[in-house]
């Protein structure tokens, strides 16, 4: 038997409603904000990612699906969304349309990672990018948008983690300080903390391993090494989120696995999903527009894994979703009453109302269960000596209570199932 590919999920039509109930508030909330829906292609050439996310970064050095076309192009499942809409932007000249171009996305991913519970090979993302501005205002409403979709699902298990990278000068000589604290403890950091050490140093905070994080306890902070210009950004953001009633709380640690990002970077994190955490992440890029081609452009965004939310939901029984019931099962009695059953389906289908008969010549019992199972509002019994009548039988499913009514008076039973 030949099974999907592992690192990925086949979303059954019992998975769907949940993913559709998550979508309409998403595409709500984003609507609320004024942000509007880009769809990009799932493969980009290769370079708009190593340029934008960093070749030394996880995502490009490890984890990247990328292959040669026919025409010796490089291209790559993309792995994230911001390089891409940002390759739009310039690409479409967006910016020149108008001064701030609000937009959001909802889209499948493609990392290949080790899968574990809530991280897929092919996975899918929500979220939303603001370019054409330095505003604090927009940075606050990220985190605003992300935690308000979250708490619309019903989620309470949540920590805002909010820290500043500064601006890139300060992030280089951090490292080198970085460096320098860890120079004589390399040898005790995990085989991968001391593969960052040379590639990716800031990444070594995203170490899960305790050794690590001990040692780690005691780095200098980037947060205590900015700026006085970062400094200042960052107390107005706190500033707006207190006045917003956002909870959040300092992670100087946060430092994300992108290096398109510059001053504030945040996180939602959340307490049923065992060890992936983190469910939304973001943050400023204001350098990321001219790294791919454009015009220097300040820009903000974030993004949200929504296997990761549906599997906190799930834990947290969040939400649930009751079965769709059909509106009518039609069940025939008499074999030969089959193509006029189907006709009949059709016409109903037309009147918008959800329609479902057997296919299978089963038995009228059978048939019974079969809009049990289906959880149909009506029965619709069609043939024996009613029909030869000119009626048909009709079964309120949930009181059990029946009456017949006319062939002919098909129409006046639609208007007034399409009442209820």
């Amino acid at each position: 038997m030949i099974k999907a590919v592992t690192g990925t999920k086949d979303l059954l039509p019992a998975d769907n409603p949940r993913w559709k109930y998550l979508e309409r508030i998403v595409e709500q909330v984003f609507t609320n904000f004024n942000y509007k829906e880009i769809r990009t292609p799932i493969f980009e050439e290769t370079e708009i990612f190593t340029r934008g996310i960093g070749e030394e970064t996880d995502v490009v050095g490890k984890e990247m699906y990328t292959f040669t076309d026919r025409s010796e192009t490089s291209l790559t499942l993309k792995p994230e969304m911001t390089a891409a809409v940002v390759r739009a932007y310039n690409e479409h000249s967006l910016g020149a349309q108008q001064p701030l171009v609000k937009l959001y996305y909802v889209s499948p991913m493609f990392r290949q990672e080790r899968p574990q519970a809530g991280r897929f090979r092919q996975f899918h993302q929500f979220g939303a990018e603001a370019i054409g501005s330095k505003s604090h205002l927009l940075d606050a409403e990220m985190i605003q948008m992300s935690y308000e979709i979250l708490k619309l699902l019903g989620l309470k298990n949540l920590t805002i983690k909010i820290n500043s990278l500064g601006l890139p000068e300060t992030r280089e000589s951090y490292k080198k300080l970085l460096k320098e604290f860890l120079n004589d403890k390399k040898d005790k950091l995990s085989e991968d903390s001391r593969k960052r050490f040379d590639k990716n140093i800031l990444r070594i905070f995203d170490s899960k391993i305790e050794s690590d994080q001990k040692i780690l306890k005691d780095a200098p902070k980037i947060i205590d090494h900015l700026v006085e210009e970062s400094k200042k950004d960052f107390e107005i953001v706190k500033e707006l989120l207190t006045k917003s009633d956002i909870p959040f709380e300092i992670d100087p640690a946060l430092v994300r696995g992108l290096d398109y990002y510059t001053k504030l970077t945040f996180e939602i994190d959340s307490g049923s999903v065992g060890s992936q955490t983190a469910l939304v992440g973001g943050g400023r890029y204001d350098l990321l527009i001219e790294k791919l081609g454009g015009k220097s452009t300040p820009a903000t965004g974030f993004a949200a894994g929504i296997e990761r939310i549906l599997l906190a939901c799930e834990t947290e029984k969040s939400f649930s979703i009751p079965e769709s019931p059909i509106d009518v099962y039609l069940i025939r009695i008499d074999n030969e009453l089959e193509s006029f059953i189907s006709e009949l389906a059709g016409k109903l289908r037309k009147e918008n109302l959800t329609i479902d008969f057997d296919y299978l010549q089963r038995s009228v019992k059978a048939q019974m269960r079969e809009a049990n199972k289906m959880n149909a509002k009506y029965a619709l019994f069609i043939g024996g000596d009613e029909y030869k009548e000119g009626k048909i039988n009709l079964k309120n499913m949930l009181t059990g209570s029946e009456e017949k009514f006319s062939i002919d008076k098909i129409r006046e039973f639609v208007a007034r199932l399409k009442q209820k």
